[in-house]
C-alpha cells in the first residue's frame, strides 16, 4: 500500500492520466463559478456492441444513458467487417450525433465513448475512441479509468520510436498493443494489459471482433447484456435497460472478454491480491438506476446510505431537504429511518449550462442561485437538515446553507452521507489537489464553522462499509489515505520532492 502525501496542482504526464496540462478548472471570462466546479467528476462512460445491424445506433443510445460519466466529447466507432468507420466532437451526444453523423457509421459493430476532461485537453484529439492502424490491421480503442504508470511507458515507448498523437493515457495502450512480440491479437493485448497499472475498463474493437477487458481490481464497473441475439458491454446497466438489453453479468476483474464469431470466450488474464471497487461510484459518479459491481441497485444503497447517517447523527428537525439531485436517495433514507418530514427545499434548474454572463450588479449566492433555488415556505421558521453527498472544497456548502438560512430557516443542519474527503484520486476521477480539499486541512468544527451551519456530520467509513455488499472490496482512498495500487518508483519520487 501506497500513501502519497497529496497530489501535485500541476499534471504532469508522468503522474496520473497522462494529460500535459493543469487539472485546474479556470474560470474564464463568461463562465461563473458553479457547483460542478465543486464536485468531483468521473473520467468517462465506454458502451459496444456486437452482431446488430443498428449497432452505431445503439450505441449512440447508450452513450445518451451514460452521459452523466462525460459531457465533454463523444465518438463513435463501427465496423462492417471489413472497414471501420469513426465519428467524434466536442459536446454533448445528442448534440453530436444526429441522423444523418449516424448514417456514416455502418456495421453489426461499434464501440463508443463519453469523455469528461479538465479544461487544458478539451480538444477533438483526446477525444475517444482511439483508432490506430498496425501491423495486423486496424483498432479502436475506449477507456475508463486512469494508468498510473502512464509516464514511464510513454517515455519508454518514446525512446523506442512511438510517435503519440494525443496527451490521453489511454493512447499508451494502443501503442504497447503495436510493439507487443505476441504471436497473436489476444496475446498482445493480455501482454499490454499486463505492463499497465492503475485502473482500466476497456472496449477494444477490430473490423470483426470486441474485446472487453477490466482491470484486476475491478476499480471501474463493465456489464455485459444482450439484445436481439447481439451482446453489450457497457460501464452502467442503465445503458442497457434504455435499449432493452437484458443483463447477463459484470465483466469480472481481471478479465479479458473477446466476442467474436465464435461467440464469447474468456480469459481470466489479469490478477491481484484484492478487489478495490470505487466506492465513489456508490455515493456520487453512476446513475441511481444502474446496479453496479454485482450488487443492488445504487439508488437503494444511497437510501440506506441516509439510513446509517441518520443512526450516527440524529438531531431534532421539522424537515430534511436534499441538495439536488444527488442527495435525494439519502435524504429520503435519513428522513425514514429519523421519522423527520422530507421535502423538496431547493429546486434545481437542469437547463443550466457551463457559461453564463453575470449580471453587472452584484447579487447574492449568483453562482448557486442560477442552478439552486430555495422554497422560501418550506423553509422559514423551520429547523432544516439538508442532505448532500459530499463536501469537496466546500464553497458550494457554505452558499447553500447561507441561501437556506436568508430564506428564514431556523436552524441549519448539514449531513454528509460519506465520510470526509481527505486525498485526491489517481484512478480516473478528477479532483481538486490535497490542498483543495477543506476536510484535508479543516477538521469537522472548522469545517462546520466555514459552512456557517448550526451542525455538521459526515457519515462514519464504517458505517459507509457497513451498507456496501463485500464491505473489504472497495477503494477507499479518498477517504482513508490508503492507495490499493501501487505507484512506480518514478511517481512516488515526484510526490516526495514535489511536497517536502
Amino acid at each position: 500500500m501506497h500513501k502519497p502525501a497529496q497530489k501535485p496542482s500541476c499534471h504532469n504526464p508522468a503522474i496520473g492520466r497522462g494529460d500535459s496540462h493543469c487539472r485546474k478548472k479556470c474560470i474564464h471570462p463568461g463562465q461563473f463559478m458553479d457547483m460542478s466546479q465543486d464536485k468531483f467528476h468521473e473520467e468517462c462512460g465506454v458502451f459496444g456492441v456486437y452482431g446488430h445491424p443498428e449497432a452505431a445506433n445503439l450505441t449512440y443510445l447508450g452513450l445518451y444513458a451514460l452521459q452523466h460519466r462525460g459531457q465533454e466529447g463523444a465518438g463513435i466507432c463501427s465496423s462492417d467487417g471489413k472497414q471501420m468507420y469513426i465519428e467524434k466532437a466536442m459536446g454533448l451526444v445528442a448534440d453530436i450525433f444526429h441522423e444523418k453523423r449516424l448514417k456514416k457509421l455502418p456495421g453489426y459493430l461499434a464501440i463508443g465513448h463519453n469523455r469528461y476532461s479538465t479544461a487544458g485537453s478539451s480538444i477533438l484529439k483526446n477525444v475517444q475512441p482511439i483508432v490506430a492502424n498496425f501491423s495486423m490491421g486496424s483498432l479502436a480503442l475506449g477507456h475508463n479509468g486512469n494508468l498510473v504508470n502512464a509516464g514511464e511507458l510513454r517515455k519508454s515507448l518514446e525512446n523506442e520510436g512511438a510517435i503519440f498523437q494525443s496527451t490521453s493515457d489511454s493512447e499508451v495502450v494502443v501503442h504497447l498493443i503495436a510493439h507487443s512480440k505476441g504471436e497473436g491479437f489476444h496475446e498482445r493485448v493480455v501482454q499490454a494489459l499486463r505492463q499497465v497499472s492503475g485502473a482500466f475498463s476497456l472496449l477494444i474493437m477490430r473490423e470483426n471482433e470486441l474485446i472487453a477487458a477490466r482491470d484486476p481490481y475491478g476499480v471501474r464497473p463493465l456489464c455485459l447484456g444482450q439484445v436481439d441475439g447481439a451482446y453489450v458491454v457497457a460501464s452502467e446497466t442503465c445503458a442497457l435497460d434504455l435499449i432493452s438489453a437484458k443483463y447477463i453479468r459484470d465483466i469480472e476483474p481481471g478479465e479479458v472478454l473477446i466476442i467474436n464469431d465464435k461467440g464469447l470466450t474468456s480469459h481470466k488474464a489479469l490478477t491481484s491480491s484484492r478487489r478495490a471497487f470505487c466506492i465513489f461510484e456508490f455515493i456520487y459518479f453512476s446513475r441511481p438506476d444502474s446496479s453496479i459491481f454485482g450488487g443492488q441497485t445504487v439508488n437503494s444503497i444511497r437510501k440506506e446510505f441516509g439510513r446509517q447517517l441518520a443512526r450516527e447523527s440524529h438531531v431534532e428537525a421539522d424537515v430534511v431537504i436534499p441538495v439536488p439531485d444527488s442527495g435525494v436517495p439519502a435524504a429520503l433514507g435519513y428522513s425514514e429511518e429519523s421519522g423527520i418530514r422530507f421535502d423538496f427545499g431547493l429546486i434545481r434548474n437542469h437547463y443550466i449550462g457551463r457559461t453564463f454572463i453575470e449580471p453587472k450588479q452584484n447579487i447574492r449566492h449568483f453562482g448557486v442561485k442560477i442552478k439552486l433555488n430555495p422554497v422560501r415556505e418550506l423553509l422559514e421558521g423551520k429547523r432544516v437538515v439538508v442532505i448532500d453527498d459530499s463536501i469537496v472544497r466546500g464553497t458550494t456548502s457554505k452558499k447553500i446553507v447561507k441561501m437556506i438560512r436568508e430564506s428564514g430557516a431556523r436552524e441549519v443542519h448539514l449531513r454528509i452521507s460519506s465520510p470526509p474527503t481527505i486525498m485526491p484520486c489517481f484512478y480516473g476521477i478528477d479532483t481538486p489537489t490535497r490542498q483543495e480539499l477543506i476536510a484535508s486541512t479543516h477538521d469537522v468544527e472548522e469545517t462546520r464553522k466555514y459552512v456557517t451551519a448550526d451542525s455538521l456530520s459526515y457519515m462514519n467509513i464504517d458505517g459507509l462499509l457497513k451498507v456496501v455488499p463485500g464491505s473489504s472490496d472497495y477503494c477507499t482512498a479518498c477517504f482513508s489515505n490508503i492507495y490499493p495500487i501501487s505507484f512506480p518508483g518514478e511517481h512516488m519520487e515526484q510526490m516526495e520532492f514535489l511536497f517536502k
